[in-house]
């Protein structure tokens, strides 16, 4: 008699559960124009049998993570998103973020992009070519170099993203993919995120540190542009070419870490191809965002281009291919790395090819891909390097 009157009340309760669930999932789906970070459906996951009763009955698990991967608390001080979801999208896998921080952490995680790699990718490999470059024929690069290059690109791309969140609170809310942000959806206050920014600069001259004196400041000097760069959008349409004038600069300070000095018949092809690889994979970016731009008002290569893009990218393809192949020359490097920067014209020649400039999907997907360009031209020089003709 217990038994079966527990079953019941278990029938019971998950039919008012599912009742209300169903409730709450309708009043999203007919006004997803008013999402709110407070108000989010329920997630119920079933866990195993519980104490012998039938396969009909089994616990729930309510999880406070809403539909929309935006994670709140009735309180309102847990909360944290992650950077593109949306109102109306399905929910999202948990990311590392999620399973391994402790909340307190994870919106300054999501501040500096941990989840998203691909822009420490962008921002580490110009650095490591140019490392590479300067070691001696037949040698490795120095491995200590790339540790510390590759520890100051997570540190300098997140607070590169602090900054830019800082400047373009008022514009993300207004964006699809940005209006979750932290600092844009409340979940930390501007103060918070500049008292982040501190310690990510004052990490990251832990690191510039360690490099000579010629280095230090020419690394220190880049922080103009990093900060200056979120401005750009408001008075050009080439904020993508400021962009390349940021992210390349570890082109020109990885030779000057190892070597003391600049060599221009290098340096400059090189960072001259990192500027054109930029304004090819940042357009197909921008496109993401192109009715919102419009709509916000800010500027952007993609809104330049229009209809012309792929025109416009394969001349900067061409350009940054051609800038390296002087570059690789002018150093002296062997037979391999022209065969690793036929394959990486491939790569780039493909993502302009197949790109749809209307899928916001598929250019992720194609601006996600340079990372494989970057590694590309990373082996050719290597292999350049390492042998000896």
């Amino acid at each position: 008699m217990a038994v079966w009157f527990s079953r019941a009340i278990s029938r019971k309760s998950l039919q008012s559960i599912s009742s209300a669930l169903t409730i709450q999932s309708a009043s999203v789906l007919t006004n997803p124009t008013k999402p709110s970070i407070r108000d989010h459906p329920l997630r119920f996951e079933t866990l195993g049998n519980s104490s012998g009763l039938s396969n009909s009955r089994r616990d729930v698990r309510i999880l406070d993570v809403s539909f929309t991967s935006t994670f709140s608390t009735s309180s309102g001080q847990d909360r944290w998103c992650r950077d593109g979801a949306s109102p109306t999208t399905p929910p999202q896998p948990l990311s590392w973020i999620d399973v391994y921080l402790p909340k307190s952490a994870r919106p300054y995680a999501y501040l500096s992009r941990l989840d998203k790699p691909i822009g420490t990718w962008l921002l580490a490999w110009p650095c490591m070519w140019s490392i590479t470059l300067a070691a001696d024929p037949g040698t490795l690069p120095d491995l200590k170099m790339m540790t510390l290059f590759g520890c100051g690109a997570v540190l300098l791309r997140g607070a590169g993203c602090t900054v830019n969140d800082l400047l373009d609170r008022d514009i993300d809310v207004k964006v699809e993919r940005t209006k979750l942000r932290p600092v844009a959806s409340g979940i930390l206050t501007p103060f918070q995120g500049l008292s982040f920014l501190g310690v990510q600069l004052f990490l990251g001259l832990g690191i510039l540190l360690q490099l000579n004196n010629y280095s230090r400041v020419l690394g220190a000097s880049s922080l103009l542009l990093v900060f200056s760069y979120p401005l750009m959008k408001r008075f050009t349409f080439w904020p993508q070419a400021y962009l390349g004038l940021t992210f390349n600069w570890g082109a020109l300070l990885g030779w000057t870490a190892v070597k003391g000095s600049l060599d221009p018949a290098i340096t400059l092809p090189l960072y001259g191809a990192g500027v054109f690889w930029t304004l090819v994979y940042d357009t197909i970016y921008a496109h993401q965002d192109k009715e919102d731009d419009l709509k916000v008002g800010v500027k952007s290569t993609a809104l330049r281009f229009g209809n012309l893009t792929k025109h416009w990218v394969s001349g900067f393809a061409t350009a940054c291919i051609s800038s390296l192949a002087i570059c690789g020359y002018n150093a002296d490097l062997e037979w391999p790395y022209y065969a690793f920067l036929m394959a990486a014209s491939g790569q780039l020649g493909w993502q302009i090819w197949t790109v749809d400039l209307s899928s916001r999907a598929d250019c992720n997907k194609k601006f996600v891909s340079n990372k494989w360009f970057g590694a590309l031209i990373f082996c050719g020089i290597l292999g350049g390097r390492l042998t000896i003709s």
